[in-house]
């Protein structure tokens, strides 16, 4: 198992996370660096924060967690209702509690609520595609919202993004900061897509939500589980650094 480390920070497991450079996925051909990585040591700002930080000054509301009516327009998003939830855990298999989770992902139809998104899919007055909230002391977190669309990207001729949510979590510590995204199961463009195909196979199935009939709620909405692992050999998967949303 070869690693590139900051300090203790696994920041490139190549068994786990995705390289630097994958060149089907094109930006990284700009993105990835030229030189050897440095290794610095650890410092305060690693070792603590910013998650308690950022939890401490947020107001969490009742709503934030809902993306079906977080607009707060008085109406509800258009489309198949979706309750995703799950446990955060450290490498050693303990839950982590009062992690910060903020999520987003395009509505229904493929269309994410930004200004450099030219995609002519329609937007939906009541989505905003954006929530938040804190794991439990059981490390457990939940949120509602619809199904996203698929997409088109500049990728690559005829290249669409599977349905995918960010997620993004701050943890106790920076060795607890990830940034990634989650898939839905029996998708078709799953391996039509670089982004996902650049993860090594062995850890791809983590980024793949299971459909959970006992999380589904009858006449409501069906229910996914999304374990995420913050770091170590069964680490959920870096998201691979971009431009702009994909």
């Amino acid at each position: 198992m070869i690693s590139t480390t900051i300090g203790d920070i696994v920041l490139g497991d190549r068994e786990v996370f995705p390289p630097y450079l994958y060149a089907a996925y094109r930006s990284t051909v700009l993105r990835a660096p030229g030189q050897p990585l440095v290794n610095v040591p650890l410092t305060i700002s690693e070792t603590t924060g910013p998650g308690p930080t950022y939890s401490a000054m947020l107001r969490m509301e009742e709503d934030d967690a809902d993306l079906t009516r977080n607009a707060r327009t008085g109406g509800e998003a258009i489309g198949q209702r979706i309750i995703v939830t799950g446990h955060v855990y450290d490498e050693d298999g303990t839950p982590v509690p009062n992690t910060l989770i903020e999520i987003w992902q395009a509505n229904s139809a493929g269309r994410y609520l930004h200004r450099r998104d030219s995609w002519p899919g329609p937007l939906d007055p009541n989505f905003l595609g954006m929530g938040r909230c804190l794991t439990d002391e059981s490390g457990a977190y939940r949120f509602l919202s619809v199904h996203p669309g698929a997409y088109p990207w500049g990728n690559h001729p005829n290249g669409w993004r599977p349905s995918h949510i960010h997620f993004s979590l701050f943890g106790p510590a920076m060795r607890s900061r990830l940034v990634t995204q989650m898939y839905f199961p029996g998708d078709p463009l799953h391996e039509l897509d670089p982004i996902m195909m650049a993860v090594p196979e062995p850890a791809r199935q983590r980024l793949i939500a299971t459909y959970d009939h006992d999380v589904t709620e009858p006449e409501w909405a069906l229910g996914y589980r999304f374990d995420i692992v913050l770091r170590g050999p069964n680490a959920t998967p870096f998201e691979p650094p971009r431009k702009q949303p994909a």
